[in-house]
């Protein structure tokens, strides 16, 4: 079933970027000073939350498409389990995104760090929705 590999792909795609921003980007950018950590932190955001929200959506059709035309629960699950990051993200996170984003970058702002601490931990509930949609996906296609 195409549509279920190109989810199952789609998805380990989603968790593989994630698992990278939590085990590279993260802890470098923590490494830097204040002023440069939220340097980095605003385009990186902006341009990670584009990719990451539409291969969600991507991976989320995909896995609808093969719930409906295999009737596989696994893959419903798989295509709930991956779209789950978008309102945890406008749900949990925004608050300490749009504070972040809208600090100015070239002060220093001591806030802005245990921001950006707190936001890598909840960015860890999306690693997770993405590790569990990938496995559904897989099981879905085994």
């Amino acid at each position: 079933m195409l549509a279920g590999l190109l989810a199952l792909t789609v998805a380990a795609v989603f968790a593989g970027a994630a698992i990278y921003v939590s085990v590279a980007e993260q802890p470098a950018r923590l490494r830097l000073d204040d002023k440069a950590l939220l340097q980095e932190w605003q385009p990186s955001y902006k341009r990670g939350a584009a990719m990451q929200a539409s291969i969600a959506v991507i991976a989320c059709i995909l896995g609808l498409v093969a719930w409906w035309l295999t009737g596989n629960l696994a893959y419903l699950v798989g295509a709930v389990l991956i779209i789950l990051p978008w309102p945890w993200t406008l749900l949990v996170m925004m608050p300490a995104n749009r504070l972040l984003e809208a600090m100015d970058a070239n002060t220093v702002n001591h806030e802005a760090r245990t921001l950006i601490v707190k936001w890598g931990n909840l960015h860890m509930v999306g690693i997770g929705l993405g590790v569990l949609a990938t496995l559904a996906f897989l099981w879905a296609s085994a």
